[in-house]
């Protein structure tokens, strides 16, 4: 069999990086898998994901490196990921992740030591199309894309990593269903196949995020206030400083208790301790709707003030809007349609659910490419509330 070229596989210790590495030998590639050391906290698994990833390379007579990123782990994610907290926003540490560390670092290291490509287990596709009338506005010519195994899709995760970047990387399960993963790692005998797959963080694991938050940043206890119907709240990071955060005149009430801010994200049900009195009462299920970190309050309100059809987005590259376009604003959200985007101003067909400040909002046109994305900066909460 002729040689494709080196691979540097990630090797997670996991089902589906084990598969990737499988496929691309099996395809005629020189793979050497690597695990990357990132997080070791107590009630991490790294240690057991490092035997099991050494399992797999032995099963499969590959090449075995361990890339020891532990200190720049903590710089860029986990750092990101408590200071995000910390001010009020809901971070994505798993983008942050795979931008700087998989696609990043790793990326980087293995281009500089003569490996051709670079591969991970993501479910995504990278894809060219010879019919387009011309390249994006980047002058790039490879786009991420949709998988086949749309309840696995990760472009989600993967919108910051680098286009240019895109030539060299492989993911080899973007045409396989999960199914067909786990049906392969037993036919060929993967220590790892009835391998559980991991929930948690990007490289932390199933991490308790409330305990990991308290053990980090402490209690800040504060009140929890209601908002009504009648009132416009406007949540944005950008004012989160001022007391304006809500029209003049109107009054919040206070129903209760919470920890700490950063305990909460928007769009989460409970949570917080409630009064006496508030416990007794027939109310609607509530939400956290926004957060006033000057005043140290906790804005929360009914469903219907968490909708909302237009959202400001701090966007990484202009967007076109010549095509139609869909945005998402969570992991394996519902795609929704843009109608229109001005100035960072994000219009929507239709209202949807929580989003919160801090997370990104990832744009697809009619194939399933990722065409743009960028951070939610500002969210107009109940705007569709009569």
């Amino acid at each position: 069999m002729v040689k494709k070229g080196r691979v540097a596989v990630g090797m997670s210790g996991g089902v589906d990086s084990s598969v990737a590495a499988t496929l691309l030998k099996e395809q005629g590639y020189e793979v050497t898998g690597v695990y990357i050391e990132a997080y070791n906290e107590p009630g991490c698994r790294s240690d057991q994901d490092r035997k099991d990833a050494l399992a797999v390379v032995a099963h499969l007579d590959l090449r075995f490196k361990i890339l020891d990123l532990r200190k720049e782990y903590k710089e860029k994610v986990v750092k990101y990921f408590l200071d995000e907290y910390q001010a009020g926003r809901t971070p994505n540490p798993d983008i942050v992740c795979n931008r700087e560390i998989k696609f990043g670092l790793f990326y980087d290291w293995a281009i500089s030591r003569g490996f051709d490509q670079v591969a991970t287990g993501h479910y995504a596709r990278i894809t060219t199309y010879k019919d387009s009338p011309r390249r994006d506005l980047q002058g790039e010519s490879f786009w991420l894309q949709r998988p086949r195994d749309r309840t696995k899709d990760q472009t989600y995760f993967l919108w910051q990593v680098p286009r240019k970047h895109l030539e060299h990387i492989l993911f080899p399960l973007g045409d396989m269903l999960k199914s067909e993963v786990r049906t392969k790692a037993k036919e060929i005998g993967l220590p790892n196949a009835d391998k559980p797959d991991s929930m948690g963080v990007c490289m932390m694991g199933e991490l308790k995020v409330e305990e990991y938050l308290r053990k980090q940043l402490g209690e800040n206890p504060g009140k929890v206030v209601l908002i009504t119907k009648s009132q416009k709240f406007r949540s944005s990071h950008k004012i989160a400083q001022r007391s304006e955060l809500w029209e003049q005149g109107s009054e919040l009430r206070s129903i209760g208790t919470h920890r700490g801010l950063w305990f909460h994200t928007i769009g989460q049900r409970g949570g917080w301790e409630m009064e006496a009195k508030m416990q007794k009462a027939e109310m609607e299920p509530l939400y956290v709707v926004g957060k006033d970190r000057e005043k140290n309050q906790l804005i929360v309100g009914t469903r219907e003030e968490t909708m909302t059809n237009e959202i400001g987005i701090d966007l990484s590259t202009p967007l076109e809007m010549t095509r139609k376009l869909w945005i998402r604003i969570r992991n394996l959200g519902e795609l929704v349609a843009v109608t229109q985007c001005h100035s960072g101003t994000v219009t929507l067909e239709k209202p949807i659910f929580a989003p919160a400040e801090g997370q990104s909002a990832v744009f697809y046109d009619e194939r399933g490419r990722v065409v743009g994305g960028g951070v939610i900066d500002t969210c107009n909460l109940t705007k569709n509330v009569p």
